[in-house]
């Protein structure tokens, strides 16, 4: 590009944008949802030309939250969600619903667990003294069976496949000396 030499950056006007600015971005679907007009199923990881804006008034740590806005593939009918950046998750807003997420359930079930294991041993020193000796029972429990496993696979490994050929090369010669006989 040619400048030229009178050119003064300074002079250009800058370009004013609303904040609420709303960018086109192709995106997949983070996760597997239902709308609710016509009730087709949207999988994780369909592709979408979506509208992308920053939510007005929402921050994480310093992160800014952002909206998406889909449509549906059957009806047009418009979708939108943002992102979690607390649960690195994203959150279903309106125009369909999210399906049953296994895996999340799961981990939830396991913190809270963890956590009334927790209230209990502050609690009850007794108690501390009882999940202390069964976890001790399962640790020697997955170390005898991967010492199982350790032995099992040392049986296999063993196997002299050499010897086997050679075996399998004099069973054949015997045969086609019967044969022959």
């Amino acid at each position: 590009k040619y400048y030229p030499p009178d050119f003064d950056p300074a002079k250009i006007p800058k370009l004013k944008l609303p904040k609420d600015r709303q960018y086109v971005v192709r995106l997949m679907a983070p996760f597997n949802m239902r709308c609710k007009t016509c009730g087709e199923y949207i999988y994780k990881g369909k592709k979408f030309n979506a509208r992308k804006e920053t939510v007005q008034n929402e921050v994480y740590l310093g992160l800014p939250i952002f909206r998406f806005y889909i449509k549906c593939t059957r009806c047009l009918a418009e979708i939108t969600f943002k992102t979690d950046p607390e649960n690195t998750d994203y959150t279903m807003e309106h125009g369909a619903t999210r399906n049953f997420q296994a895996e999340k359930l799961l981990e939830e079930e396991e913190k809270r667990l963890q956590k009334e294991r927790e209230e209990e041993e502050l609690n009850n020193p007794m108690k501390v003294l009882e999940n202390r000796t069964k976890d001790s029972k399962l640790e020697m429990e997955v170390l005898e069976n991967l010492q199982e496993l350790k032995e099992l696979n040392q049986r296999q490994a063993n196997v002299d496949f050499e010897a086997m050929l050679k075996q399998y090369k004099e069973f054949e010669e015997e045969q086609k000396r019967r044969e022959q006989e």
